[in-house]
């Protein structure tokens, strides 16, 4: 998680006043590196997770105020969202997030498709996860700062979705 921080400093050396930053949520250990960096310097940032829908259990566990298990669906995002937020992270993540965001399989898609159109990035799903909440306006508006991170995509699925077809 320490070494994570250092993307959170790069962050901040490029873009000194973000107003939100999203992170895609596997396990929490990018997000808690990552935020605590960022709160450190500039509390006034928002830090947002991106999680699949179909494994959203930071947004649960937000919304109960305790780790709590949800109905978990496989999906080509397999780099994040979970049954259950880890007993663990929760003490660690809870204070430096101010939302856990859960994106319809379908816009991680798109974005990962308009991220190899547009910027010649091949990301997986997990990691389009945060351009996802991003383009639909969910982590706010003006500088929002987004987290690709993975390429571990599956190839035929990548074909599927740069033809369009449904995630």
């Amino acid at each position: 998680m320490a070494g994570n921080g250092t993307i959170g400093l790069e962050i901040l050396e490029d873009l000194p006043d973000p107003d939100a930053v999203v992170i895609p949520y596997g396990g929490g250990g990018l997000t808690v590196g990552i935020a605590s960096a960022i709160r450190a310097l500039r509390p006034d940032t928002k830090i947002f997770t991106a999680e699949p829908e179909t494994g959203a259990a930071l947004a649960a566990a937000l919304a109960a105020g305790h780790p709590a298990d949800v109905d978990y669906r496989a999906s080509f995002v397999d780099g994040a969202g979970s049954r259950r937020v880890l007993d663990s992270m929760w003490p660690l993540v809870t204070p430096l997030v101010d939302a856990a965001l859960a994106i319809p399989i379908g816009e991680a898609a798109a974005a990962v498709r308009l991220l190899a159109e547009r910027a010649r990035v091949i990301a997986e799903g997990a990691g389009a996860l945060a351009a996802a909440a991003a383009l639909s306006g969910r982590a706010g508006s003006g500088k929002i700062v987004c987290i690709v991170s993975g390429g571990n995509i599956n190839l035929s699925k990548l074909a599927d979705i740069l033809q369009g077809a449904a995630a």
